[in-house]
């Protein structure tokens, strides 16, 4: 069977965590080429050789998760000679010979080269060198990746603006959103387990809880209107649980599989973007922004640049807790035509953006931009060859 060029992606992100823009692309991209995800290395158990721990969500796309018996964390250069070794060996049973370098952390890039890719792509969609814990390395790494990449995305406007003067092919395509996913929020469906009998109003967020959530600002205003139910939906990262705030009136469910937010949802009558103002959000463009648009629900947000300035006419902004109670209490009590004239602007918004046509464009600027040839993809060898070859910790 012919298929283009295939893409090998190195990741900071796991398949397994919130579902968010390398997940949205790469359903879609496999869909015509074989697509293999390589995330950070994991430490491989006592007496445990290195190996992939490997998982299937989708035809065509392959998530690999390397187990190797180095105390290193991420792709930390100590890591990078056995990676090689060991991803030498995958795409080799594989049968991916040429293929796109799809990178979306630039500590990936000395293992990117060692496989010897026939074009380089980095989708930066993250400041990744301003996060809690980045790597000190991590800017060097990047002006490398800059140096030698064939196409740059960059997922907002102020990523764009920053990456432009670094890169002759640097292109805006900001997050899209799978509109009729989120749409199952208009429908009244069951509300989510955690949430039943909640009463109302009820303010909800979903996504990852680390340190670009402004936690002193969500506690101020859970203490000004207990009245009021705060929902918190996702995973608590590289900061401490008992930072989230600690009261009655707030609610944190954990995280919850992609297709169980339109649930939670349904549920909220303010869908929040409460971001902490620091050197983590300088760039940020959240994705949920379109989601929370495709569930039709009114937006409270700080003043996150690449929010405020597309869809003023959408959001209510604040930027202080005073300022976002009153913008909580303006959304809420908004009347019927303001309502409508807000809904209306979201419903313009999603008719111009898809995940398809995110993708789509992206390879279609790949393929102008790179020349790539098309490629023959070896069948795979027998389920015992790959067996012997990769020491797979996890199902084929």
């Amino acid at each position: 069977m012919e298929l283009s060029v295939p893409v090998v992606v190195y990741s900071h992100l796991r398949w397994d965590s919130v579902f968010q823009r390398p997940h949205h692309l790469m359903t879609r991209i496999a869909k015509g080429r074989p697509v293999v995800f390589i995330e950070e290395p994991v430490r491989a158990a006592e007496g445990e050789d290195e190996g992939w721990e490997l998982q299937r969500p989708a035809p065509n796309l392959l998530i690999a998760r390397p187990h190797t018996p180095i105390d290193a964390p991420g792709f930390h250069r100590d890591q990078i000679g056995l990676l090689t070794e060991m991803t030498q060996r995958l795409l080799a049973w594989r049968g991916i010979g040429p293929h796109v370098a799809w990178l979306y952390t630039p500590m990936a890039l000395p293992l990117a080269r060692a496989l010897a890719p026939d074009c380089y792509v980095y989708d930066c969609m993250d400041e990744l060198a301003s996060f809690l814990g980045a790597p000190p390395e991590i800017a060097q790494r990047e002006a490398e990746l800059l140096g030698c990449a064939d196409v740059v995305f960059t997922g907002g406007p102020s990523l764009y603006h920053a990456k432009r003067a670094k890169h002759p092919a640097v292109r805006c395509l900001p997050s899209s959103v799978d509109a009729s996913h989120f749409r199952r929020a208009l429908r009244g469906g069951p509300d989510a387990p955690e949430q039943r009998g909640l009463p109302r109003p009820r303010l909800g967020f979903y996504g990852v809880l680390d340190e670009r959530l402004d936690v002193e600002l969500l506690d101020a205003v859970a203490a000004a209107r207990p009245d009021w139910r705060i929902v918190l939906v996702g995973p608590i990262v590289k900061i401490s649980p008992d930072a989230l705030p600690r009261r009655e009136n707030v609610v944190h469910v954990g995280q919850r599989r992609y297709d169980e937010l339109p649930s939670y949802l349904g549920g909220w009558d303010v869908c929040l973007l409460p971001f902490a103002r620091n050197e983590a959000t300088r760039f940020i463009s959240p994705t949920k922004t379109l989601e929370y648009m495709a569930a039709e629900k009114p937006i409270v947000t700080t003043p996150i640049r690449d929010v405020v300035e597309p869809y003023a006419d959408v959001v209510y902004a604040a930027d202080d807790a005073d300022g976002f109670v009153a913008a909580c209490e303006r959304a809420l009590r908004a009347e019927a035509a303001d309502r409508l004239s807000r809904v209306a602007r979201m419903r313009e918004v999603l008719a111009g953006t898809s995940w398809d046509a995110t993708a789509h464009t992206m390879l279609r600027e790949i393929e102008r931009t790179a020349r790539l040839p098309r490629v023959r993809t070896a069948r795979p060898p027998a389920s015992g060859a790959a067996a012997g070859a990769l020491r797979a910790t996890g199902r084929v």
